[in-house]
């Protein structure tokens, strides 16, 4: 590809995302997202960080390191994983989050399909609602993200986390997911969310194959043409093992390495478990021409 295919590529590539109280302006370097999972069961680090004081400590950590964003999280949504009620999510999130907003600046994201668990997160701070259903999740969802004013993520699945892996299908990957994104973001702006504050999500590892999330990963650029962020969470998944060869291997430098993919295609937001080696790699690739493509546009 020509620096002038990469420019015209990306003509349409958002430059901001307005969050609730906060905007996020874009370059070319990707904005981190900091998972914080405060959960005993997510797939990767379940467990760790259940503690509130744990917790909170892993968020300010993130901070430190450079991330953009802080995504907390009280559900886990990893294949065949059960639901939580909202007032236990809201126990294991709200003190968190509370914490966060008073001893850090960066923004946080509360990481929910609850209407109710995402109306509570934003009195307590949150900045953005990041749902995986696509806000379809409750029915609520959508009047909270409107009365809110926060910012939106809005992720593609096939199915729920209980179903989303019996073989997943799809005529065209991309082009599928493209037209869910585009009606998602139809909807939201005939509901009165402001189409700057909406982010959108192709949802790697949700609903899909192997051979699925490969092509995504190589193709998200595709769906700068809604003209919305785009965010891509694809830190630690299976696929990279499976890329490996080891589905045991430990996925950090797969992950590093497929952010500089997701990088060359300017995606806005990385979601991401090791924000210090991301970043890292991040500021290394820049440094030395590996985005010198991606011309702001």
């Amino acid at each position: 590809m020509s620096s002038t295919d990469s420019v015209t590529q990306f003509s349409s590539r958002a430059l901001s995302w307005r969050l609730r109280t906060q905007t996020l302006e874009f370059d070319r370097r990707p904005r981190l997202m900091g998972i914080l999972n405060v959960t005993p069961d997510s797939f990767s680090d379940g467990g760790r960080f259940f503690e509130h004081e744990q917790a909170i400590d892993r968020g300010l950590a993130m901070a430190a390191e450079g991330a953009d964003i802080l995504d907390v999280g009280g559900e886990s949504t990893r294949p065949y994983s059960e639901s939580v009620p909202d007032a236990e999510q809201m126990r294991r999130v709200i003190p968190v989050i509370e914490a966060l907003c008073q001893q850090t600046g960066v923004p946080i994201s509360i990481d929910t399909a609850s209407a109710e668990v995402a109306r509570e997160a934003v009195a307590a701070g949150a900045e953005i609602i990041n749902d995986v259903t696509g806000l379809t999740g409750d029915p609520e969802m959508l009047a909270v993200a409107v009365d809110s004013r926060a910012g939106v993520c809005a992720m593609h699945m096939q199915g729920t986390p209980q179903t989303m892996q019996n073989d997943p299908r799809y005529d065209d990957v991309v082009e599928d997911i493209f037209q869910y994104l585009s009606d998602r973001l139809n909807m939201f702006r005939a509901a009165g969310v402001d189409r700057e504050r909406i982010c959108l999500d192709p949802g790697i590892g949700f609903g899909k194959t192997h051979e699925h999330n490969l092509t995504l990963m190589a193709e998200c650029g595709r769906y700068h043409d809604l003209g919305q962020p785009v965010l891509v969470g694809h830190s630690r998944k299976a696929f990279i093992g499976k890329v490996l060869g080891d589905k045991e291997a430990d996925r950090t430098a797969g992950t590093i390495g497929a952010a500089m993919t997701l990088a060359l295609q300017g995606i806005q937001v990385i979601r991401v478990h090791d924000v210090l080696l991301v970043r890292q790699a991040l500021t290394l690739f820049e440094a030395t021409g590996g985005l010198s493509r991606m011309q702001p546009t």
